[in-house]
C-alpha cells in the first residue's frame, strides 16, 4: 500500500518497520474539558487504519497519549478552586466515555503525561548534554532551536522566516525567541515533580517524544495527528527526539485535515465547538463514524446538519441491505425462517441463475475497496465500493434468483467492508434488538393469533415507545428499530 507522508510530501510505499507489525502513534487529547467532534477525527482514523492494517494479516500496537498536565488544565482548576489531578480526571473519564461510544474499540495503550515524568527528565537530560538544550537562571530548560539544522523540515518553514517577528515574553528566559521550553520550573500553587534542575513540570511537546520513543522505540511506523499539530508540536517533536538519539524518529508522517463549520476550523477558541459527546446525544455512532470516512481523511470537511443528516441516510440504506440480507437467508434473532423462495434454499452456492452475476460483483467490489485502502487510507472511495456493492444485492434480492448461499457470500463481503470502515453496527441487525422487546413481539404475534387485538395494540405501543417497530412478515415477524 501506499501512504501519504507530510515530511516528503508524497506517498510512499508503506511497508512496517518490523515486518508485519505496525507501529502507531496519535496524539490524544488535552483533558481540560470535553472533547469536541473535531477530536474525534483523528481517533476515528487511527482505529479505522488499525482496523485495516489488521484486515492484512498485520499486527498493530497504537498509542495515544493522554495529556493530563498542561497550562490549560492548572488554568481551569485555578478558576474553579479545584486541584488540576481533580480537573484531568474529570476529562480524562469523560473523553474515554464518549469515544467509547462510537464502538470502536481502543488504543492498545493510552498513556497518561504525569505518569513518564521519569523518562521525560531523562529525554531532557540527554538533549542537555548533547547540546541541544540549556537551563536558564530560573530553572526553565529550552531547547536550542539553532542547534538543530532542519529545524521547519515538517512545517517548510525556514528559521529566519519564523525568526521575524518572534519575541521573548514576559516571564521567559530564553535565549532565544524561537527556543521553546522543555521542563518549566515551578510555581506557586502549580503541580511540580523532583528533578536535577529542580521542581518544576515538563512542557507539552516533550511529553508525546518521551511516550512514543518508550512504547514504540525509535524510527517507528506513523505518527498522527491533525493537521493543526504540524507546527509547532509535531515540529518540535521532531527537533526533540531527533536531538536527543542522533537519528529518524518517524517514519510516516499521518494528518487529518480539520473539522470546519462554515469555513472555518471548528476550535474552541473560535467557540464554535459541537462536543462529542452533544453530537451522540442527538446521532447514532454509527452515523458519526461514516460522517469522517465517507470523506478522504486528509481533506478538510465540513460539519453541518445537513452532512450528518446524509450520513444517517447512508447508515439507514446499508442497514435496510443487512435487514433485507437476513430476511432472504434467515436469522437467529427473527422468529422467521429464510424468506427465499425455496428453489434458492436448496440450491448449491454456483447453481442458481444470478449467483455468477453477484459473484463478480462481489469479487469487483472487494477488489474495489481493496485498492482504494492501500492508496493513502482512501475511506472516501471504499465506501463508495460498499454502496456499489449494496445496490447490486438489493437487485439480486429484488429478483430472487439467487441462492442463498451465494447471497451470504455477499453478506460477509459486506460485513467484511463495514467493519474496517468502523460501521460493523449497521451488519448486527439481529444483535440491535433488545431481548425484551423481542419478547414483546412474540407476546404481540400471539395475541394476534388469538384475536386479542387490543392487547396486541397495547404491546406494539410498548415496542415504539422503547424505539422500535415490529413487522408481520410470512411465517412470523421482524423488529426494527423506528425511524424517528
Amino acid at each position: 500500500m501506499r501512504l501519504y507522508d507530510s515530511l516528503t510530501q508524497n506517498k510512499r510505499e508503506f511497508i512496517p518497520r518490523d515486518g508485519d507489525h505496525v507501529t502507531m502513534y496519535f496524539c490524544g487529547p488535552t483533558v481540560y474539558n470535553y472533547v469536541h467532534l473535531g477530536n474525534a477525527r483523528p481517533y476515528v482514523l487511527s482505529l479505522v487504519a488499525k482496523r485495516y492494517f489488521e484486515s492484512l494479516g498485520w499486527s498493530v500496537t497504537l498509542v495515544e497519549n493522554i495529556t493530563d498536565i498542561d497550562d490549560r488544565i492548572i488554568a481551569k482548576a485555578q478558576a474553579e478552586g479545584r486541584t488540576a489531578k481533580e480537573v484531568a480526571e474529570e476529562f480524562a473519564a469523560a473523553y474515554i466515555e464518549d469515544t467509547n461510544q462510537l464502538g470502536l474499540g481502543r488504543p492498545d495503550m493510552e498513556p497518561y503525561a504525569t505518569d513518564h515524568i521519569a523518562e521525560i527528565i531523562d529525554l531532557v537530560q540527554r538533549l542537555i548534554e548533547n547540546g541541544h538544550a540549556y537551563v536558564a537562571v530560573n530553572g526553565d530548560v529550552y531547547y536550542k532551536v539553532a542547534s538543530f539544522d532542519t529545524y521547519g523540515k515538517l512545517s517548510k518553514q525556514r528559521i529566519e522566516e519564523m525568526r521575524h517577528g518572534a519575541r521573548i515574553d514576559p516571564g521567559e528566559d530564553k535565549a532565544d525567541p524561537l527556543d521553546f521550553v522543555l521542563w518549566k520550573a515551578a510555581k506557586p500553587g502549580e503541580p511540580a515533580w523532583e528533578s536535577p534542575w529542580g521542581l518544576g513540570r515538563p512542557g507539552w511537546h516533550i511529553e508525546c517524544s518521551a511516550m512514543g520513543l518508550k512504547y514504540l522505540g525509535e524510527g517507528f511506523d506513523i505518527h498522527g495527528g491533525g493537521r493543526d499539530l504540524i507546527f509547532p508540536h509535531h515540529e518540535n517533536e521532531i527537533a526533540q527526539s531527533e536531538g536527543a538519539l542522533g537519528t529518524d524518529f518517524v517514519r510516516f508522517w499521518v494528518h487529518n485535515g480539520m473539522l470546519n463549520t462554515k469555513d472555518e476550523k471548528m476550535s474552541k477558541s473560535v467557540g464554535n465547538i459541537f462536543l462529542l459527546r452533544e453530537a451522540l446525544r442527538e446521532y447514532r455512532p454509527e452515523v458519526l463514524v461514516c460522517f469522517f470516512v465517507s470523506s478522504h481523511y486528509r481533506s478538510p470537511i465540513e460539519f453541518s446538519k445537513e452532512s450528518l443528516a446524509k450520513a444517517g441516510r447512508q447508515i439507514e440504506r446499508l442497514r435496510n441491505v443487512f435487514r433485507a440480507l437476513a430476511d432472504y437467508t434467515g436469522s437467529t434473532a427473527d422468529e422467521v425462517a429464510p424468506r427465499a423462495p425455496q428453489a434458492m434454499v436448496d440450491a448449491p452456492a454456483g447453481s442458481a441463475s444470478g449467483d455468477e452475476a453477484l459473484a463478480e460483483a462481489v469479487e469487483a467490489a472487494r477488489r474495489g475497496f481493496e485498492q482504494a485502502m492501500a492508496e493513502d487510507l482512501n475511506t472516501g472511495g471504499a465506501l463508495g465500493e460498499v454502496f456499489m456493492l449494496a445496490r447490486e444485492v438489493n437487485s439480486a434480492l429484488g429478483r430472487r434468483d439467487v441462492s442463498v448461499a451465494a447471497m451470504a457470500s455477499a453478506r460477509d463481503a459486506l460485513t467484511d467492508m463495514v467493519f474496517v470502515l468502523g460501521l460493523d453496527a449497521v451488519a448486527r441487525v439481529g444483535e440491535e434488538v433488545p431481548e425484551e422487546v423481542l419478547q414483546l413481539a412474540a407476546d404481540r404475534r400471539r395475541a394476534r393469533e388469538e384475536r386479542n387485538f387490543a392487547e396486541a395494540d397495547r404491546l406494539r405501543d410498548a415496542i415504539a415507545a422503547r424505539g422500535f417497530e415490529v413487522r408481520d412478515v410470512p411465517g412470523g415477524f421482524k423488529v426494527v428499530p423506528r425511524q424517528v
